[in-house]
């Protein structure tokens, strides 16, 4: 139990489906300045007040677990390494495989549950050949992709109540008329162990902050920048070019090579992605039976899907999308689809531009 009002109202269909609920909100930081202001963050003090009042509401134990070590380890730490490999990491993603369903499930298995219960929208079908995953029904609010790095055993004890629910705002209302104050509260955004949202400065507290230099896609020098840990594939504002375009038009972040501290920049068409390949692969079930297979492939959590030809080993995923993908960065999470259902992610670690740089 998170706080939120997902969290609450799946505690509550819990209930009244006769399971014997007990509600766990999740300490992740022992941080006192982590205490929520207004809609940033999650997991803070006042969150952890909220989930207690939804869970004497309902009539259910309530306990928190103090997982914080394992976050700053698994979570924190990972997304530092992350960026300082010029990679764009999701904590999300992280958060979901080693923590929400990793850590908190091994723990309710060894105690007895059978099952994690949260309030992600997204569907758990029966299929042939066990659980599968697939998207919630209500698209504004899917949540399958970050879901996506769920492995079958973890799929097989999970229950996601508000997956066939049509629409956000009438899980406001149920939770309104079951009386739980947590009804209006709003969703949280930001990345919870930054709940300022400074992103770049908690960055250069912790890797430190270096000048370096900005190039052209030809490997010219033309502008300076503070750190490159700072920027991301596809960003636009923040750079200090000091020699403008010859055509006249902005220039994007195209690449971030942290060994040499440099940042490479051009058009925004040269953010046309042909391939991308990844490491850190994971299904949702058993791993497809060819080799290569069609596919769609989101690349970002509110993105749409790509009709693509996906390529499998030992070694990674490769993926070459019909149309270009639009600015994807490597430590991205890629998640390929079969219709609805989700078959499995990977991290992307190389892509390839449509454009040749000489064009």
């Amino acid at each position: 139990m998170s706080g939120g009002v997902d969290s609450a109202v799946a505690a509550a269909r819990a209930v009244e489906a006769g399971h014997d609920v007990v509600g766990v909100h999740l300490a992740l930081s022992r941080a006192g300045g982590t205490l929520r202001a207004g809609s940033r963050g999650c997991c803070t003090i006042e969150d952890a007040l909220d989930a207690r009042r939804a869970a004497d509401r309902l009539g259910i134990p309530f306990y928190v677990w103090d997982f914080s070590e394992r976050f700053r380890e698994d979570v924190i730490a990972d997304f530092v390494a992350e960026y300082q490999a010029g990679r764009t990491p999701n904590p999300c993603m992280r958060c979901n495989e080693k923590i929400k369903f990793a850590a908190l499930l091994e723990r309710a298995v060894e105690l007895g549950f059978d099952a994690v219960c949260t309030g992600h929208y997204a569907l758990l079908v029966d299929g042939p050949e066990g659980r599968e995953l697939h998207r919630a029904s209500d698209a504004a609010k899917d949540q399958s992709y970050v879901l996506g790095v769920l492995t079958a055993e973890q799929l097989a004890h999970t229950y996601f109540p508000l997956g066939d629910t049509p629409s956000k705002a009438l899980v406001r209302a149920e939770a309104a008329e079951r009386g739980l104050t947590v009804a209006q509260k709003p969703d949280s955004h930001d990345i919870c162990f930054i709940p300022d949202g400074d992103t770049r400065g908690w960055l250069a507290d912790k890797v430190g902050a270096e000048r370096g230099e900005i190039l052209d896609r030809a490997g010219e020098v033309i502008g300076t920048h503070e750190g490159a840990h700072a920027f991301t594939v596809g960003q636009r504002r923040g750079l200090s070019i000091g020699v403008p375009a010859a055509d006249g038009k902005p220039r994007f972040v195209l690449e971030v090579r942290p060994v040499s501290n440099t940042v490479v920049v051009g058009p925004k068409e040269a953010l046309a992605t042909a391939e991308i390949s990844g490491i850190r692969a994971t299904w949702t079930g058993a791993p497809p039976d060819a080799a290569e297979f069609d596919c769609h492939v989101q690349i970002r959590a509110h993105s749409d899907p790509v009709p693509a030809r996906a390529q499998w080993s030992a070694q990674g995923v490769t993926v070459v999308p019909e149309m270009p993908f639009d600015g994807v960065a490597p430590g991205q999470t890629a998640v390929l689809y079969l219709g609805t259902r989700v078959l499995g992610q990977f991290t992307v670690d190389a892509t390839v531009s449509a454009v040749p740089v000489d064009a």
